[in-house]
């Protein structure tokens, strides 16, 4: 079983940046992808981007491509999301989550194939 924590969301102007973290206990995360999605007010939660088991690889989706990093510690159990030059569309409630090792290389976009997920953190961006 693994718990995850997301944390670091908060209200930020236009063009700012934040850094979520993913914080997980119960089970090392070094063997699982790791996804960050988000949920929007009256909208479908959708991917946000993905990191391999590894940290070597990555994908995002193309509404944040050059905009979001994520990379992960394995060391620490934690992942992290860094936004750059926010929007107001990207004021939702981020979500972290994990699954088997070998996701990454087929359907990572597919929220139902992640075995875990966190209870979110908000970031509104205000212009």
């Amino acid at each position: 079983q693994v718990q995850l924590v997301e944390s670091g969301g908060r209200l930020v102007q236009v063009g700012g940046s934040l850094r979520l973290s993913c914080a997980a206990s119960g089970r090392t995360l070094s063997s699982h992808t790791m996804g960050w999605f988000r949920q929007a007010p009256g909208k479908e939660r959708e991917f946000v981007g993905v990191i391999s088991w590894s940290g070597t690889t990555t994908n995002y989706a193309d509404s944040v491509k050059g905009r979001f990093t994520i990379t992960r510690n394995n060391a620490v159990n934690t992942v992290y999301l860094q936004m750059n030059s926010l929007k107001p569309e990207d004021t939702a409630v981020y979500y972290c989550a994990a699954g088997g090792r070998t996701l990454y290389y087929t359907d990572y976009a597919t929220k139902a194939r992640y075995d875990y997920w966190g209870q979110g953190t908000q970031v509104t961006v205000s212009s």
